[in-house]
């Protein structure tokens, strides 16, 4: 059996921190759609940049702009 490959796990604590909030298979299909396409984003940017404090502001912010994009889809979905 294979191991699967987390790109969180070898991360500074201050940028693994954020591995759960970018989750979304807990959200209903439509807010799925939502908050994935910010996961994704969270995972480019680990293969792109290095740890530090630049990268664990990007993820705070991202986090912030996700959770922004979801709050909108609940007012839409009404």
């Amino acid at each position: 059996m294979s191991e699967r490959y987390d790109p969180w796990e070898s991360r500074h604590l201050s940028v693994q921190h954020f591995r759960s909030l970018f989750g979304y298979a807990h959200l209903p299909e439509h807010l799925q759609l939502v908050s994935s396409s910010f996961h994704d984003l969270a995972l480019l940017l680990l293969d792109e940049l290095e740890d530090g404090p630049e990268l664990s502001a990007c993820l705070r912010k991202l986090l912030e702009a996700k959770d922004c994009a979801v709050r909108q889809a609940l007012i839409d979905h009404g």
